[in-house]
């Protein structure tokens, strides 16, 4: 596994002065790389797009689709009741009430738990609502291969030249790109 130091800039003009800066700092060529990440969801790793199997925001639809669906059918038969009553006085109203009533409340809960179930999100830099890391975010990423002795001085240098997320992550660099670059993990933060 190879070290690398890498850095997030929001324009291809501010890599290219921090690659720049990486060579008039001794780095050659070979040892950097640029390439652009697309945003959270875009990396289509699978047949049919997306980053993930199922979307987080709808692993917990289930529950709200049965919960809807309970509560829709109950309010349904209690307005079928009252319907029937008043009206029609047939049990073929009750039963279309409370299909109706199931059906709708299918759909409420589902939307509902797809929301985030009524639970205010609050706002956190660097995790999920889950408590999962912060996907990588956007931009062109300037990526270095070093060694344990050069590893500061290219955070330093991607710092000064107005990097992002500075990070340190161990993978495989070949033929000066960094090969299993992976863009759903998360960022490690480099310690200095």
């Amino acid at each position: 596994m190879s070290m690398i130091v890498a850095s997030r800039f929001t324009t291809l003009h501010e890599a290219e002065v921090a690659v720049d800066k990486l060579h008039s700092n001794g780095f050659v060529g070979e040892d950097i790389a640029s390439f652009f990440v697309n945003p959270s969801g875009q990396h289509a790793r699978y047949p049919v797009g997306g980053d993930e199997f199922v979307d987080p925001g709808a692993r917990d639809t289930s529950v709200g689709a049965a919960t809807g669906a309970a509560g829709g059918a109950v309010i349904g038969l209690v307005l079928g009741v009252l319907i029937s009553y008043i009206v029609f006085h047939s049990l073929v109203v009750l039963a279309v009430a409370a299909g109706v009533g199931a059906y709708v409340g299918t759909l409420a809960g589902a939307l509902w738990q797809t929301r985030g179930g009524g639970k205010a999100r609050q706002p956190d830099i660097g995790h999920e609502p889950d408590g999962t890391p912060k996907a990588r975010e956007s931009g062109v990423l300037v990526a270095v291969h070093v060694s344990p002795g050069t590893q500061h001085t290219a955070a330093q240098v991607l710092g000064a030249a107005g990097g992002m997320e500075i990070e340190r992550a161990d993978g495989r660099w070949q033929q000066g790109h960094w090969a299993d670059f992976d863009p759903t993990r998360s960022v490690e933060p480099l310690r200095e």
